[in-house]
């Protein structure tokens, strides 16, 4: 797993091999973020340059990392496992990122309220097939961790639901991947 584009482009993340079962890691493969990324950048108005990030469900962190390295301006991650914590801190300490991201254990199911402001640009990766993501953006969108009509990124093993409140921007498959692009009420 590494860095696809951007300024720390080819930078080697750590090493989770095929996923961690026990931890509920399944990292997204370098080509369907590169092809997010693509999608972002090249077909919706790039929302990565400048944005606040916030990456739920953040596994090792490689998806707002990614956004760092493309130029987003600040990074937080959110997870409640011990292993994709460790991950995360251990990526951020690759990338020298420490001044530029937060890392939070909490349940993204329950974030309770933002103390600060909304995160325009919302990367979902939930385990597939649990109705996770569901729960967590309510719980984003409650907590004002959503800025107005921020783009949510949300990856499952089948097209999800559209949250009420939330446009459908896109939708693409990438192997057993389904990337859908909402925009969050304004």
């Amino acid at each position: 797993m590494r860095i696809i584009g951007g300024a720390r482009r080819g930078l080697k993340l750590a090493d989770v091999g095929e996923g961690d079962a026990a931890a509920h890691l399944r990292p997204t493969s370098d080509r369907v973020r590169e092809a997010i990324f693509n999608l972002l950048i090249n077909a919706h108005g790039n929302p990565v340059a400048g944005a606040r990030v916030l990456d739920l469900f953040a596994g090792t962190g490689a998806l707002g990392l990614e956004s760092l390295s493309r130029g987003a301006s600040e990074a937080t991650f959110v997870d409640d496992g011990a292993k994709a914590l460790a991950l995360i801190r251990a990526n951020v300490a690759k990338m020298r990122a420490e001044g530029e991201t937060q890392v939070l254990r909490q349940d993204v199911r329950r974030l309770g309220p933002n103390p600060g402001g909304g995160y325009g640009l919302v990367f979902l990766d939930p385990p597939y097939g649990k109705g996770l993501g569901e729960t967590a953006l309510a719980a984003a969108l409650k907590g004002g961790w959503l800025a107005s009509g921020a783009m949510v990124v949300w990856e499952e093993g089948s097209a999800p639901p559209v949250p009420e409140g939330f446009a459908l921007t896109d939708q693409r498959k990438y192997g057993d991947t389904i990337v859908t692009l909402l925009k969050a009420p304004e």
